[in-house]
């Protein structure tokens, strides 16, 4: 079992920058793919970015340039980095993790979640 909480979230202006964090309960980030989606009102959850546990980054097309995904093992943390921020980018942001997620971008592989994080831009 992996317990994964996300922090970071807020109300932050457009053109504004965030950084999400997401602490594994334990070592994950050498053996699962960690990854970030977000879920707005009304909207099917989606992909944003992931990592793997070799380090390939991957990011949706709206992320790329804007977004980062970092890691830390010592910390069994894995942080989104996000700058320019846009209204559309409001959602809540989920953490997930999973051994092998198939394709990384489908969120019915990640079999861990965090309990999400609210982000709201402002225009």
């Amino acid at each position: 079992q992996v317990q994964l909480v996300e922090s970071g979230g807020g109300l932050v202006q457009a053109g504004g920058s965030l950084t999400l964090s997401c602490v594994a309960s334990r070592r994950t980030l050498d053996s699962y793919t960690m990854a970030w989606f977000r879920q707005a009102p009304g909207k099917e959850r989606e992909f944003v970015s992931s990592r793997t546990w070799i380090g390939t980054t991957y990011y949706t097309e709206s992320a790329k340039g804007r977004f980062t995904i970092l890691s830390d093992n010592a910390k069994n943390t894995v942080y989104l980095q996000m700058n320019g921020l846009k209204p559309e980018d409001t959602a809540v942001y989920y953490c997930a993790a999973d051994r092998k997620p198939g394709r990384y971008e489908n969120p019915i592989g990640y079999h861990y979640w965090g309990q999400g994080t609210q982000v709201t831009v402002s225009s």
